[in-house]
């Protein structure tokens, strides 16, 4: 293995886990000085109990909780600007975020925002425009996916504009993470199978791409190991607290992975098909890990093949051609995603041709392929990734995305 000549690894979030973590909450609370949190959340997060849960756990303790569940599906602007304004006005001292992806980007948001004294969120957004720490910050995950909750990245989304904006800082890992299994078994299979291919994807471009170090690829197999083990077993039985639990610390570790080598084109073009046509962070992460394996397999293939081995073990990697090795890594993907998809009763889509929207209308229409193309030019996560990316290699990848075909590596530039 060839060793960086220079990197830096952070996570500085402590990790509570367990059958039990939540009853841990007042005390890391208290351990922080605070008094009164704002409980940031989801109407989602709520209407499946699981506030209830961690109401019952502060009951006694913190009195002058308060709980905001106007966090909507994708993280908004206007939204963390509100939030803020409650925290202010009500005197809070910490945030509690419960939820998924969206929550916890909302959470970091408003924590810059209120820790700044700002007015204005976007004047923070990029890298290192935050100068010191934040407010108190406790991650609790409802979902196995993004990594939020050990990640030093907020997306934000300014619905006017139709643009995410990125935020990148230390200071926005969260203080403390908890990862319960109670918190995540309420997900039906649909939505456990998109966010821990997300949780995948992340452990995967976090191996191959260009920032990668040896202490992100110990996280990243990690979590690749575990994901691609637990993720059909709480699809096939979501009550299976074992494999919830397994299927949370998966998505930590490639929180972790990400957070340090960074993503690549599976996560540039996932942006922009969320950005230009909605589509589902996680089921834009399924669909396309696999082309961003073919895509850049001539230049990382010897990475790649690493993959196989946390992924079917020993036996299948030895009794797997040398040269078929790569190759093989990519058709255990699309067999997952085939496996989700026949477990969800064919809502965890296979290519983006598949998607519909509530009334059966495709979610990304094919004329809408060089808008997609077009806008992944304007995402940051290109510039990890190992080989070069234009409008037209992204709109190669994405029209072989679209229909469901292998992408034809013969097109692939060799830069």
């Amino acid at each position: 293995m060839d060793l960086p000549d220079y990197y830096e690894f952070c996570c500085r979030v402590k990790i509570v886990a367990g059958h039990n973590a939540l009853e841990k909450i007042p005390v890391l609370l208290a351990d922080k000085g605070s008094k009164k949190p704002l409980i940031i959340t989801d109407k989602g997060v709520v209407g499946a109990g699981l506030i209830d849960i961690v109401s019952r756990v502060l009951q006694d303790r913190l009195a002058g909780t308060l709980i905001a569940d106007n966090v909507p599906p994708d993280s908004d602007i206007r939204i963390v600007h509100q939030l803020a304004q409650l925290y202010r006005d009500s005197g809070c001292d910490a945030i509690v975020a419960v939820g998924g992806g969206s929550v916890m980007d909302t959470a970091k948001g408003v924590n810059i925002v209120v820790s700044e004294n700002a007015s204005d969120l976007m004047a923070f957004s990029g890298a290192g425009a935050l100068k010191r720490p934040l407010k108190p910050l406790i991650a609790i995950p409802t979902t196995a996916g993004t990594g939020s909750e050990v990640t030093q990245v907020a997306v934000i989304k300014d619905h006017e504009k139709h643009l995410k904006m990125a935020f990148l800082s230390y200071f926005l890992l969260p203080d403390v993470s908890v990862l319960d299994p109670r918190m995540t078994m309420t997900m039906p299979p649909f939505v456990t199978a998109m966010t821990g291919m997300d949780a995948l994807s992340h452990a995967m471009e976090a191996y191959y791409c260009l920032q990668k170090n040896p202490l992100s690829d110990a996280h990243a197999l990690s979590a690749v190991n575990m994901i691609y083990r637990y993720l059909p077993i709480v699809a096939d039985n979501p009550l299976d607290p074992n494999g919830r639990l397994a299927m949370s610390v998966g998505a930590c570790l490639a929180g972790i992975a990400f957070s340090n080598s960074m993503t690549g084109i599976v996560h540039n073009l996932g942006h922009a098909s969320g950005s230009v046509c909605g589509v589902p962070h996680g089921q834009a992460m399924a669909i396309l890990l696999p082309y961003g394996l073919e895509y850049n397999m001539h230049k990382c293939e010897d990475t790649i093949v690493r993959l196989l081995l946390p992924m079917a073990g020993e036996a299948v990697y030895h009794d797997t051609v040398k040269e078929q090795r790569p190759q093989k890594v990519v058709s255990l993907i699309r067999q997952l995603n085939e496996d989700l998809h026949k477990m969800t009763d064919g809502r965890h889509a296979r290519c983006f041709g598949e998607l519909k929207d509530r009334e059966q209308k495709p979610t990304v229409p094919r004329e809408a392929l060089p808008r997609i193309a077009r806008a992944a030019l304007l995402d940051g996560a290109s510039m990890y990734n190992p080989e070069d990316t234009d409008y037209d290699d992204n709109l190669m990848v994405l029209e072989a995305a679209w229909e469901g075909h292998p992408l034809d590596r013969s097109k692939v530039k060799k830069g």
